[in-house]
């Protein structure tokens, strides 16, 4: 019973979160695009917009808090949009996969969001605009014991703060 109420209550949850601010005749706003072929548009600067527009999280290999080409370039995406939006302060959210001790992958994630910062600080972002924290294992996106779920769980999350 509890189960269903749960699912219920994530279907609303959905549901209430939807975008609807199309344009009047239904299109998706002045070239149709967005993310996985979304309907609206993001509100320039909103979270909604670094999602669908650059990308908020870069992921990172077993153990470690290097860089990936791939992150870097999701990094400078990141870099250019937050010099187009002065105003945004973000937070560097550092995740880890359930594997280690709680202590460990503290310190791990916030290695991995200390990395993420250092590179947008050295693209020319104030470090005043982004704040770290480190989550660890606390704050899984996938659940799942296997390498499918871990790799999405080893992250590094934009999130905007203001």
């Amino acid at each position: 019973m509890l189960k269903k109420f749960m699912c219920l209550m994530a279907a609303l949850v959905m549901v209430s979160a939807c975008d609807t601010t199309g344009t009047d005749d239904g299109s998706a706003g002045v070239d149709g695009a967005g993310a996985g072929g979304r309907m609206g548009v993001a509100r320039p600067g909103s979270q909604e917009d670094l999602v669908v527009n650059v990308g908020d999280r870069i992921f990172f290999g077993f153990d470690k808090s290097d860089l990936s080409a791939e992150a870097r370039a999701t990094m400078d995406r990141q870099s250019a949009w937050m010099k187009k939006y002065p105003s945004v302060t973000i937070t560097m959210e550092g995740h880890c996969d359930e594997r280690g001790t709680r202590e460990y992958n503290l310190a791990l994630g916030e290695r991995r969001a200390s990395a993420a910062k250092n590179y947008l600080v050295a693209s020319g972002i104030s470090a005043e605009r982004v704040r770290t924290v480190s989550y660890g294992k606390e704050r899984p996106a996938v659940l799942g014991s296997n390498e499918a779920a871990w790799a999405q769980n080893r992250r590094a999350v934009s999130v905007i703060t203001q």
